[in-house]
């Protein structure tokens, strides 16, 4: 009763959203996944039979790469619901696609031997119907943050129904695999988080500019200005410094440029974009372009790391830590808590201390990754089904 009730709300929520979906479609993040997820333009149905993972983000498609290297390349399909994270599973397997909505997965889903879904996915007619239809359904790297978990309790009723079609939950920590089971989640083990299983390595390498390097990395609305007000404070008294900004997502590429442009104007500081000059010479540098933050941070002194300053959660701070670099943090980290805890030398600060607290770099450690995750209960889960 509740699949037919909760598939009729789904439809009824379709039919609202289709009017305003071409507004969407003016942004360019949208562009593309749109029309796929809910119209299926250009979106056939996976192959049947195969092992099929779901994931959401960049971070998200950059994580799985482990598991699918591990796996037949013929058998692996891959989901994805946004831009850059349809960018990554491209790389992986022809068998790419955007997720449709949900109300139109009820035609689109083929037969598949497995359905491994990264974090907090939670689709319930994906998992309902790749159940019904033959999927062993495992959810990996599954996380509940502590700002998340009461809203998640408030709808208890709701995952309790999820979790009756999740076969298997790897957590990414105790904590987790408490919350997750208090939410109706079943046969839960806690592996530790697969992005520090295997951290993703530079890919060429960059040439460092002379003096210090500041990166400010994945970066969010506001952090910008404030990374840069930090970041002029500090040049005052290390004259050579340079900064690089990258930030999180490209539809704010031209928009960060902007801002880093007028404050560079202000202040008599060289600046140009990265895609238009492959060096660091310019007191500020922005990169827009994908791929870069690891080389990135192979040759940086000191690593601003974004989306913790404001309310975003945080993100990986392994792929630095590797690096040895010195890693400063706010105070927003709740999706991150467990590789954060997995690192040595991480400052966490206000957003009204950064300036302070970049000024007295030369105190902070170098930081370091202390623990790994175990993938391998991952693999034999999916391997049961395959070879069973």
């Amino acid at each position: 009763m509740f699949f037919y009730i909760y598939t009729v709300i789904a439809f009824i929520l379709y039919m609202i959203a289709i009017p305003f979906l071409p507004l969407l479609m003016l942004k360019s993040k949208y562009r593309s996944s749109i029309p796929a997820r809910f119209f299926l333009y250009k979106n056939t149905p996976l192959k049947a039979n195969g092992i099929w993972f779901h994931v959401c983000s960049f971070g998200e498609a950059k994580a799985i790469k482990p598991l699918v290297e591990r796996l037949p390349k013929e058998g692996i399909r891959i989901t994805t619901t946004t831009q850059t994270g349809k960018e990554v599973i491209d790389s992986y397997t022809k068998k790419s696609r955007y997720l449709p909505f949900e109300i139109l997965l009820v035609g689109w889903i083929k037969p598949q031997k497995v359905l491994v879904v990264m974090e907090a996915e939670f689709w319930y007619l994906m998992f309902a119907i790749a159940k019904a239809k033959g999927a062993k359904t495992i959810l990996i790297n599954a996380r509940m943050s502590e700002k998340s978990y009461p809203k998640y309790l408030k709808m208890r009723w709701f995952y309790k129904e999820l979790f009756k079609y999740v076969d298997e939950v790897y957590a990414q920590s105790n904590i987790d695999k408490q919350r997750l089971q208090s939410l109706g989640a079943t046969n839960v083990k806690t592996v530790g988080n697969i992005k520090l299983y295997d951290i993703p390595k530079a890919t060429k390498e960059l040439i460092k500019p002379n003096g210090i390097l500041v990166c400010g990395a994945s970066t969010h609305d506001k952090e910008e200005e404030l990374i840069l007000d930090a970041f002029y404070n500090f040049k005052q008294q290390n004259k050579t410094a340079k900064l690089v900004l990258v930030p999180r997502h490209p539809e704010r590429f031209d928009s960060v440029y902007e801002l880093s442009q007028e404050f560079a104007l202000k202040h008599s500081f060289s600046i140009h974009r990265y895609s238009q000059e492959s060096n660091f010479g310019s007191d500020i540098t922005i990169v827009d372009t994908l791929g870069e933050l690891v080389n990135i941070y192979a040759i940086s002194d000191i690593v601003i790391l974004g989306g913790a300053f404001e309310p975003i959660g945080g993100h990986n701070g392994a792929e630095a830590a590797q690096f040895g670099c010195k890693i400063i943090s706010g105070k927003h980290y709740f999706n991150q808590k467990d590789i954060f805890a997995s690192i040595d030398g991480i400052e966490i600060v206000d957003k009204d201390e950064l300036s302070d607290r970049l000024l007295e770099y030369q105190d902070i450690k170098p930081s370091f990754v202390t623990k790994h995750s175990d993938m391998q209960p991952i693999l034999n889960g999916i391997l049961d089904k395959i070879n069973g």
